[in-house]
């Protein structure tokens, strides 16, 4: 595997959008996964009941399972169906003997940036951790949307839950970019209808053969918002201000690559430029939450404090949580 692995280190999170009863209620919908893998040992991870006798979890915790068990409360069940999606990464067990409420799906259309999310699993395959967190971007792919967020776990944690404010199921714990804070994804809970179907379940065994998901591909192959994440960790502005072209070019309709090109022009000293790929982010999607931070925040470091505090104003009629960091930048001058 290249940069997008599984990390192992947590990282602080901002204050609980869980209280103590919410969390009970999910963790009664989080179960833990073990496959028995064909060469020996085993796979653990962490799964979340999705509907009666419907598990959803990561296919690379499953997919070399001969046989794969649930685990809750001390209680043990074997599984004795799957469904997978090995390019999105997701797979839904059928586990029929499992006594356990199933979680409300929620809308990854709907998050918005820095909107409080919670993410629930095992901590190394044993204990139930909860981490509170923001949403950093949605990401589009295939007719979804991946979910990046601040929320830390790690890969015991694969196949746990990422929950919005309601405590509605919108992502599955996916993997992280190594060496960031801010980079942990979860795949879109858009991507499991399909999977929901009993015509779509196959017996369980190793899933040989199937392809790698989108983010265990060469860099070359995957999707651009994760080749923009590298760049940008790695500080490479040119390249990463290249492919923002490229991709702005391929997507017109999508604000996100003039989002990411903004950034690589500031950080190559070009402040006009970046003005301009900010600007056109707004003209293509006027409530970008992420365009409006990164465009008042532009404004604020060149000390055009009146602009800045008119994106303000338009982040705080949004409802935007982002707000508070433009206002601190505003206030800093």
């Amino acid at each position: 595997m290249l940069a997008c692995a599984l990390a192992l280190l947590p990282a602080a999170a901002p204050a609980s959008t869980l209280d103590r009863a919410g969390l009970i209620r999910l963790s009664a919908s989080v179960v833990r996964v073990e496959a028995a893998r064909a060469q020996g040992g085993y796979s653990l991870g962490s799964g979340v009941v999705v509907g009666p006798g419907k598990v959803a979890t990561n296919c690379h915790v499953t997919r070399e399972g001969r046989t794969i068990h649930v685990v809750r409360g001390g209680q043990r069940w074997p599984a004795d169906g799957q469904a997978s999606d090995p390019h999105h990464d997701l797979c839904v067990l059928s586990v029929p003997l499992l006594e356990a409420p199933a979680v409300p799906l929620g809308d990854t259309h709907a998050l918005q940036p820095g909107e409080r999310v919670s993410a629930v699993g095992f901590t190394g395959g044993m204990g139930l951790q909860h981490s509170a967190g923001k949403v950093v971007a949605r990401h589009r792919l295939d007719s979804a949307e991946v979910i990046q967020s601040t929320n830390w776990f790690n890969s015991g944690a694969s196949g746990g839950g990422l929950f919005d404010g309601s405590q509605r199921l919108v992502g599955i714990l996916t993997f992280r970019l190594r060496g960031s804070h801010a980079h942990y994804y979860a795949a879109s809970v858009e991507w499991l209808q399909p999977l929901l179907d009993d015509g779509a379940l196959r017996s369980v065994q190793p899933l040989t053969g199937s392809e790698a998901p989108f983010w265990e591909q060469p860099l070359p192959d995957q999707p651009r918002f994760l080749q923009a994440a590298v760049y940008e960790r790695e500080q490479r502005w040119e390249d990463l201000d290249a492919l923002a072209t490229a991709w702005a070019e391929e997507d017109t309709t999508d604000a996100q690559p003039w989002v990411v090109r903004g950034l690589a022009q500031q950080e190559l000293g070009r402040w006009p430029a970046a003005q301009a790929s900010l600007e056109q982010a707004l003209a293509i999607e006027p409530a970008s939450r992420s365009a409006l931070l990164r465009l008042g925040l532009l404004h604020a470091a060149q000390g055009r404090i009146d602009s800045a505090r008119a994106l303000l104003l338009r982040l705080q009629r949004l409802h935007s949580e982002l707000a508070a960091e433009l206002g601190r930048a505003i206030e800093g001058r």
